[in-house]
């Protein structure tokens, strides 16, 4: 049968691709005119005048390029624990659990949760349009920089669908995306201009592009990507659902007819556009804990538009009970005086 074998979890912004030179330019997105953003203290989407407005005048010291190196190179250090961890473990396949942000998955139909179990699903650079501020141009390369066709773990995946729907997880499941035949993205009209806008890539979203590319970097290993939709009302799994998915997901894997040994990984969050520094802190200390009664209690309202990435790490920590959780960084890197930014965080079971 198989086992866990190693456990991560990353988070995978644009930030942490790019050196604190940029940082400011990306703060810089956060005061678009008309953006709304998750307020901390009331769980509703605000404006980044009233962020200001309320936040702790300790942020805007923490604005300076001494405190930005500081916080960039801890983050780079746990990007390289996680790769030297999952490298060592060595595992035959891989789940990573993410969240689709309106790249593969839109209005027209988004699960609560989707597996996929084709055969291999296809890595695509980003799209750059002419135009784009350099930050853009700049990150983008941890996403993959070079087209690629990643192999899944049909069988897992396939054994993944049929326990958890024994368990009474009714699961989505897609075999490919669109774009992957022909390059046909269906009939006339079938997509909207704001979804083909939006649209990064045709294939692999970033919240698993990121982990191929900086996690596992040159020692791919079969993937099972499993995606919760965690960021768009009215269908997104509370935090306990998403924990008891996990326990459900250990409980397969263990019952999976084949000797080989797999990760879990879950790839997202933790908050932002806003830094939720209390909230991370909680769900981190839940997730180390293997607290169901404490990931219960994580405020939903809070739980929100981006800061709803945690919800992968909690379906990952469910899954790695087995295992013991070491947070190897924390960085709540705030790049305005509102306290907008992201807490960064990288963690490991072993």
């Amino acid at each position: 049968m198989a086992s866990i074998a190693v456990g991560l979890g990353t988070s995978h912004s644009p930030m942490l691709n790019t050196t604190p030179r940029y940082w400011n330019v990306m703060a810089e997105w956060d005061q678009m005119p008309g953006k709304e953003l998750l307020s901390p203290r009331t769980g509703k989407l605000t404006t980044y005048e009233a962020l200001l407005a309320e936040a702790d005048s300790a942020y805007a010291a923490q604005l300076t390029p001494e405190h930005f190196a500081l916080q960039h190179d801890a983050i780079q250090r746990g990007i390289a624990t996680l790769e030297a961890t999952l490298s060592a473990a060595r595992p035959d396949a891989a789940i990573v659990i993410g969240a689709d942000q309106e790249e593969v998955l839109f209005d027209d139909n988004m699960p609560a949760i989707s597996i996929f179990y084709g055969d291999s699903l296809k890595l695509q650079p980003w799209t750059l349009r002419d135009g784009l501020p350099e930050a853009y141009r700049v990150c983008a390369w941890g996403y993959g920089d070079t087209a690629r066709d990643c192999s899944v773990e049909s069988g897992l995946a396939k054994h993944l669908i049929a326990s958890l729907i024994d368990s009474e997880f009714d699961v989505a499941s897609s075999r490919y995306v669109h774009g992957e035949y022909g390059g046909s993205v269906g009939p006339a009209g079938y997509l909207d201009q704001r979804r083909e806008t939006k649209r990064r890539s045709i294939g692999m979203a970033h919240a698993w592009s990121f982990v191929v590319t900086r996690i596992m970097n040159e020692h791919y290993v079969p993937i099972v990507p499993i995606t919760i939709n965690a960021c768009y009302p009215p269908n997104q799994p509370k935090a306990k659902r998403c924990y008891e998915l996990g326990q459900a997901i250990a409980r397969a894997v263990g019952t999976w007819d084949d000797d080989k040994r797999v990760a879990v990984i879950g790839s997202g969050g933790l908050s932002h556009y806003v830094v939720d520094e209390e909230l991370d802190r909680a769900a981190l200390a839940a997730m180390g804990a293997k607290s169901p009664t404490a990931i219960a209690a994580l405020p939903e309202h809070r739980l929100q538009s981006a800061a709803a990435e945690i919800k992968p790490w909690i379906c990952a920590a469910g899954a790695l009970e087995s295992l013991t959780m070491e947070v190897v960084a924390y960085e709540p890197v705030r790049r305005t005086p509102a306290g907008t930014g992201g807490g960064w965080g990288f963690a490991r079971w072993i």
